[in-house]
């Protein structure tokens, strides 16, 4: 389809103008890795608009057959790094951070570190211990703290104390490990950032957070652990065992009539992305009954559509009470699948 290969040729320019070309081959090597030990994995975000992500088998998403415009994932207007962002099963995504560390070499890789600031527990305790408080008193000091929430409110703590931990408040204490940034780079890691090793074996953290990182334009990768991957992983190899089925992320029915009754019903604890109580009462009034319902499902729940008054109008106009209607025709293409509502980022961006 002439379409279709304008669209690859398009993303394929622009990746290349924009030098980008190793990050996708080197995120594409993660994903077959893990794929060959049988580690459930997939893209997620903005990437799934991108149908060359969809090609190399980072992401599960065909979209070129959704329509989704690459523009959201990477824009010749936007001077930024594209991020594809990969989800692998939360108890093995450390043979995952352990291949990278392998395959590119412990010199060029490290993981980026979350900066712990001061927060008034803390605060209070180690000023006390800097001011000579005996260990007892540091204790007693900063359990005072947790019953309130501020530092003036306490009667109990010394003057002193309470005057230089409010000083100290959101100055870093410590430095954590981000849950799956990693930074390569094509010379040694010490040479451009800062690092030391980690309290886990055989880990390099950076000692700048993941905004520095960007800030300086340095390449992440982002490997998360994701608690569901490991659950529906599970599910398949009891699948296998008892009914001698063979399933994979891609092949699982999408139209099952029950999934969307127990949906509908609001029977969705511990079903990811559709468990929070903001979802559970939004469930009935949508009743979901195809799988892109869910994906305007899960997009209502989100701090612009609430702010940006879409929820009660599309519920109404999907329960028929209200007639779908457009703010001007040119409108229609992108609002159509929508009822009339902007619900996505991808149409606020087609609409401008």
């Amino acid at each position: 389809d002439h379409t279709v290969h304008e669209r690859i040729e398009r993303e394929l320019a622009l990746i290349e103008a924009k030098g980008f070309a190793g990050y996708f081959l080197i995120v594409h090597d993660i994903v077959q890795w893990a794929r060959t030990r049988g580690i459930l994995c997939q893209g997620r975000g903005s990437a799934a608009n991108s149908a060359i992500c969809f090609l190399l088998d980072i992401t599960a998403v065909d979209s070129i057959y959704y329509d989704l415009p690459f523009e959201r994932f990477l824009s010749a207007l936007r001077d930024e790094e594209p991020d594809i962002d990969v989800d692998f099963e939360s108890n093995r995504r450390e043979e995952v951070i352990q291949y990278v560390y392998e395959r590119y070499g412990r010199r060029n890789a490290a993981l980026v570190a979350t900066v712990i600031e001061y927060r008034a527990k803390n605060a209070v305790r180690d000023i006390a211990k800097a001011l000579g408080f005996s260990a007892g008193q540091q204790d007693a000091f900063s359990k005072s703290i947790e019953r309130r929430s501020r530092l003036s409110d306490d009667e109990g703590l010394p003057p002193a104390v309470v005057e230089l931990a409010q000083e100290i408040l959101t100055l870093p204490r410590h430095l954590g490990i981000h849950p799956g940034g990693m930074v390569l780079t094509d010379r040694p890691i010490g040479e451009v950032v800062p690092i030391e090793h980690a309290r886990m074996e055989n880990r390099t953290v950076l000692q700048w957070d993941k905004d520095d990182c960007e800030w300086m334009g340095l390449v992440k990768f982002d490997l998360l652990g994701l608690g569901i991957l490991e659950a529906i992983q599970h599910t398949l190899t009891l699948a296998r065992g008892e009914l001698g089925e063979e399933w994979e992320l891609a092949t699982l029915p999408r139209d099952e009539p029950a999934v969307y009754d127990m949906l509908c019903r609001a029977d969705s604890i511990g079903v990811f992305q559709v468990e929070s109580r903001a979802q559970m009462a939004l469930l009935p009034r949508l009743q979901p009954r195809r799988f892109y319902d869910l994906a305007i499902q899960i997009a209502m729940i989100r701090p612009g559509p609430i702010q940006g008054g879409a929820v009660h109008p599309f519920v109404r106009r999907k329960a028929g009470k209200e007639p779908v209607q457009y703010a001007h025709p040119a409108l229609e293409e992108c609002l159509e699948r929508t009822l009339g509502v902007p619900v996505f980022q991808e149409q606020i961006m087609q609409m401008a």
